[in-house]
């Protein structure tokens, strides 16, 4: 049984080890604890009998969401639970007022592009070497 619900701060070291786990380049402790502190963050996890597998992060500023974490665990991964998260994070972000979500997503990265594509996600624009690795990211915005 999947179970969706606020990230708590019990939750943090599960969601830095997931980040670790799912990113080439995660963010560092320091930098989580920086936008967990945030006034307009909000987060949410995904618990599958009793084990996180996986999260999602927005901030919200007036009409505007930003979704700059979302990650499933690897073996979790082809069951929707990316879809559930993104529908009951989009969810959140409009209760806080969004009427917009903003995302990047690495260009080579399919699967999530499919995922934001099949929920409504249009491409703004590209930015070129966006990663530290070189990669390109994809900004892409829906209206909520």
């Amino acid at each position: 049984m999947q179970v969706i619900r606020a990230l708590q701060d019990a939750d943090v070291e599960s969601v830095i080890q997931m980040d670790k786990t799912c990113f080439p380049d995660p963010w560092t402790k320091e930098m989580w604890k920086g936008e967990l502190s945030r006034s307009d963050a909000r987060g949410l996890v995904v618990e599958q009998d009793g084990q996180i597998v996986g999260f999602a992060l927005t901030t919200v500023l007036f009409e505007d969401a930003e979704l700059p974490k979302i990650a499933v665990q690897p073996t979790c991964r082809g069951l929707g639970l990316g879809k559930i998260l993104l529908c009951a994070l989009e969810k959140t972000a409009k209760d806080c007022g969004a009427e917009r979500m903003f995302l990047e997503v690495r260009a080579g990265n399919i699967p999530a592009r499919k995922l934001y594509e099949g929920n409504g996600y249009e491409t703004l624009r590209v930015r070129k070497k966006y990663y530290p690795d070189g990669e390109d990211a994809l900004e892409m915005q829906k209206r909520l």
